[in-house]
């Protein structure tokens, strides 16, 4: 991808999107975005729990929990399962390698339209979540380092598991972001965005936190 390709692809998607558990923003705000094995870091979970956690599917959501520490959840995986993975990696990949991949990184979407899949999907659609708003570009000025882009939704198998592998997920100069512009349109040609591990002082890019369940925005919780 080229700097010229990164202006537009910022153009198109202006605001990126992330979906939390209700009631994670002011834990958010202070802490910053952890991934699962930044939370698993700071719980000081390890041992069999951890392998457990961070390289199997979670069917459903684990929370952590500790007195000096408060409370975060894990949200489960219900989108992707073994049989899934096991049919559509490549590179010699496990499904315990995509699961340790995955959980390595926080992540966001790129346009509304994402987003609001997420929202509906499953049983997501009947519970409240804390939506992240925020601006693209200074979180990618800041963190450019350590982003990667991906294709596709790289936590899902269902209903079809679109091949996926070592290179599934491209730092931002090595992205085909030209082979994408040929046959996709604006704001699917790049679907996810991920950062390394954690996004500390993600409250800075932050322009906007809503109560959301399913499309509709239930309050907001915080406004730039």
């Amino acid at each position: 991808m080229t700097q010229d390709e990164l202006a537009e692809l910022l153009r198109d998607c202006p605001t990126l999107y992330h979906m939390a558990e209700r009631g994670s923003w002011p834990s958010i705000h202070k802490h910053g975005l952890l991934s699962t094995t930044a939370l698993l870091d700071r719980y000081k979970i390890a041992g069999a729990e951890r392998e457990a956690i961070e390289a199997a599917r979670r069917p459903i959501s684990v929370t952590l929990e500790r007195e000096d520490l408060g409370r975060a959840v894990l949200r489960d995986q219900f989108p992707m399962d073994d049989k899934g993975l096991t049919r559509c990696l490549d590179d010699a990949l496990t499904p315990a390698d995509w699961y340790r991949l995955l959980n390595a990184k926080v992540f966001f979407w790129l346009s509304r339209d994402r987003l609001l899949r997420l929202l509906n999907a499953g049983l997501y659609r009947l519970e409240e979540h804390d939506v992240l708003v925020l601006d693209s570009a200074s979180l990618v000025a800041a963190y450019a380092d350590k982003i990667w882009f991906c294709p596709i939704n790289s936590g899902c198998t269902k209903p079809f598991p679109h091949p996926r592998g070592a290179t599934t997920f491209r730092r931002i100069p090595a992205y085909p972001y030209a082979a994408y512009r040929a046959k996709r349109p604006r704001g699917e040609r790049v679907v996810e965005l991920a950062v390394d591990y954690a996004v500390p002082d993600v409250a800075k890019f932050v322009t906007k936190v809503l109560r959301m369940q399913g499309n509709a925005e239930l309050a907001a919780l915080f406004e730039r």
